[in-house]
């Protein structure tokens, strides 16, 4: 007999690997797109393919959505919470893109940590470079580029699973650094029970195996997930206190998945070896 608590344990992973799955077609339709426009007018036309490829990717589907699959006039919500974070610092996204996965530069038996300056307040992350040296090494690559800077954290879960996803330059779910890299350390020692604990920094993916690029959650509480994506960092008590704030504040659609109701910006992202 299956429990009611099971049950929606079981509803809500379903329902999160729907919308990976959904993010993942909405990408191959953006990439058949693109392949066909690109044949038909050639390198004449290159500057306005890229426009179009921007407006794709922003795109998911038939019309705008946020990070819960909800259109931007579902997002609204009549219990708002105040927002306690501060307001972002001067800035933009900078757009950027590469073809393939950088070439592998940090040192897998020294320690690494990640520190995320948001707008809600300091997230630290111990990363786990000899557990997942692939993810490590993008991370350091792309936080020194300046990949992360000025960009919203855009999805927050708060029932089934409790994770806050970041790392989209567009904030529509879809976007990426324009490679992706393995799933690793899927057999990591803390991820008991189909369970993501508390503190667990991982990749998110397209429901696929092999598909993170640079989209991250940061899990506040036990989350009931499979293990499909890469554990590659954990978050310090401090982190995990501006977490808990952004929590508390909740999401805009009101079912417990959707956009942030916290102006959560990464002003500054930065990987150090000490």
């Amino acid at each position: 007999m299956v429990s009611q608590e099971q049950r929606r344990r079981q509803l809500a992973r379903e329902k999160f690997l729907r919308q990976q799955q959904r993010r993942t077609d909405a990408r191959r339709k953006a990439r058949m797109r693109n392949s066909v426009i690109a044949s038909v007018l050639g390198v004449i036309v290159i500057g306005s393919v890229a426009l179009y490829t921007t407006g794709v990717m922003k795109d998911d589907g038939d019309k705008k959505v946020d990070a819960a699959g909800s259109s931007p006039s579902a997002a609204a919500s009549p219990s708002k919470a105040p927002d306690p974070c501060e307001k972002p610092a001067e800035g933009s996204v900078k757009k950027q893109s590469w073809k393939k996965e950088p070439a592998m530069s940090i040192d897998t038996s020294a320690d690494y940590t990640m520190k995320l300056a948001t707008t809600c307040g300091d997230i630290g992350v111990a990363l786990k470079a000899s557990a997942a040296p692939h993810t490590v090494n993008s991370f350091a690559y792309l936080a020194d580029k300046g990949f992360f800077d000025h960009t919203k954290c855009h999805r927050l879960t708060t029932n089934g699973i409790y994770v806050l996803q970041c790392g989209d330059p567009t904030a529509a779910g879809t976007g990426g650094p324009g490679y992706t890299i393995p799933d690793e350390n899927l057999k990591d020692k803390s991820l008991k029970k189909n369970t993501y604990p508390a503190g667990t920094v991982a990749m998110a993916n397209t429901g696929q195996p092999h598909t993170g690029g640079s989209q991250f959650f940061l899990v506040y509480k036990d989350s009931p997930l499979p293990p499909s994506y890469t554990p590659f960092g954990t978050i310090d008590k401090a982190g995990l206190k501006v977490l808990d704030k952004i929590a508390k504040a909740g999401e805009t659609t009101g079912q417990g998945d959707g956009a942030p109701n916290a102006t959560v910006v990464i002003d500054k992202a930065t990987v150090t070896k000490s």
